[in-house]
């Protein structure tokens, strides 16, 4: 991959800019260089150069009593269309944006788990696409790009599945397929960089600059910022925090080792603990994997033993793995996504806040906020939404140096005016 800047998407000045439009609303460009801290000429030159790529519009002109009238500017959403996708095991979960990046339509194809053709599930992401785009009565040709974030190594830059283990992809080149099929521009990331960066858009990194997002569901893993800094690592392979090792000699994972977090905390590890507990409870007759964690939050819900003991030895599991986390990295707000997050959060959350104390080192503990998350809809499809914004601005000239990632230049490699963002 190629070197990545220390700078993020919220350190960038023209997304300082977008970012403070996302957060305060319509805004003078007085307001945006007060919020921002950047200097009024610079806003001034940023929201030209937005105003003539039509990213942003004038919503309403303000005169006031022996000043010049102020022009309150607000992103413009029907600038274009944005498709993201979540791309998981079993399903893949789709989203139409405008450019303000609020959601306008949605499509879900569900996948068979054991089956993992690439054509298979290329065909399932087209037909989620199609779904959504239908469902947000947009037009095809207003579709400026397509995010998508998929499980494993991905190589955003090369648009290549690298190593995806629960499928045995190897060097799957996900983004060719599918701009054949859709002609569409397409970014390809994984879903750990996409979970962050929603959080930092428009969830706990509002207030917080460092922070892990553990996503949870057929895998795990962990999105980290540091000091407002995603964290990508040299290959984007950072945050394969479920590879990390939970109990020596312990279960066998599909990485290929023993004892991962992941075969302790993902839905596959969930069922072997609820197996060893109740070999014959109900929940496990379940086949797909999201049943089977829905039929566990059900059996929650009335006190059944089994599953109270197999949420009592996850938190555990998970208390234990989320304290080397912070114990490595001192970050002080942790947030729980994903679909089993989702489902069992009720349970799980107050038991990992009572587990914590016997996991993390005191001077890291002070302070240490664990809870789900409070990005609406799906942080997946929303992160690779605003990842797939920047790509958009880039084609239109208006990236920095920070852009999200590099387009190969036929005579001299790597455009480095496309390097990716993170560290």
């Amino acid at each position: 991959m190629a070197r990545r800047t220390a700078r993020d998407l919220r350190s960038e000045n023209r997304f300082e800019v977008l970012h403070a439009l996302f957060e305060r609303g319509p805004s003078t460009r007085q307001e945006l260089a007060r919020h921002t801290g950047l200097s009024p000429a610079t806003v001034a030159t940023l929201v030209t150069e937005f105003l003539s790529g039509a990213v942003l519009h004038v919503a309403a002109v303000e005169r006031n009593t022996g000043g010049r009238p102020q022009e309150r500017l607000t992103i413009n959403p029907d600038r274009g269309r944005i498709v993201g996708v979540d791309v998981a095991e079993t399903y893949v979960d789709a989203t139409v944006y405008d450019l303000a990046l609020e959601g306008l339509g949605h499509g879900e194809v569900a996948l068979d788990e054991h089956e993992n053709d690439p054509d298979y599930v290329v065909d399932g992401i087209v037909r989620a696409i199609e779904s959504a785009v239908q469902d947000g009565a947009t037009e095809r040709e207003h579709v400026i790009g397509v995010g998508v974030s998929m499980p494993g190594h991905v190589h955003p830059e090369a648009g290549v599945s690298v190593f995806a283990p629960n499928w045995d992809w190897h060097d799957v080149h996900v983004e060719k397929l599918l701009e054949e099929s859709l002609s569409i521009p397409v970014y390809v990331d994984n879903p750990l960089k996409a979970v962050v960066l929603s959080e930092m858009w428009f969830g706990a990194g509002r207030t917080e600059d460092s922070m892990a997002v553990v996503n949870l569901g057929t895998g795990v893993g962990a999105g980290i910022a540091i000091d407002g800094a995603l964290v990508r690592g040299t290959t984007n392979n950072a945050g394969e925090w479920g590879h990390t090792l939970l109990r020596f000699d312990g279960r066998q994972c599909r990485c290929g080792r023993r004892g991962c977090v992941e075969a302790y905390l993902g839905a596959p590890g969930l069922r072997t603990t609820l197996a060893e507990i109740d070999p014959e409870h109900p929940a496990l007759r379940q086949r797909r994997q999201r049943d089977f964690v829905e039929a566990v939050a059900d059996a929650l819900a009335t006190g059944d033993p089994a599953p109270t003991e197999l949420a009592h030895r996850t938190a555990r599991y998970l208390a234990a793995a989320l304290g080397d986390l912070v114990n490595l990295l001192n970050l002080p707000h942790i947030t729980l996504t994903g679909w089993t997050s989702d489902a069992l959060a009720e349970w799980l959350v107050p038991a990992v806040q009572d587990e914590l104390v016997h996991h993390v080192m005191p001077g890291s503990l002070a302070g240490l906020i664990v809870g789900p998350s409070q990005v609406p809809g799906n942080a997946v499809s929303l992160g690779m939404a605003a990842f797939t914004l920047q790509d958009f601005l880039t084609r239109l000239g208006l990236a920095s140096p920070a852009g999200t990632r590099p387009r190969p230049d036929p005579e001299h490699g790597i455009d480095q005016s496309r390097r990716g963002q993170g560290v």
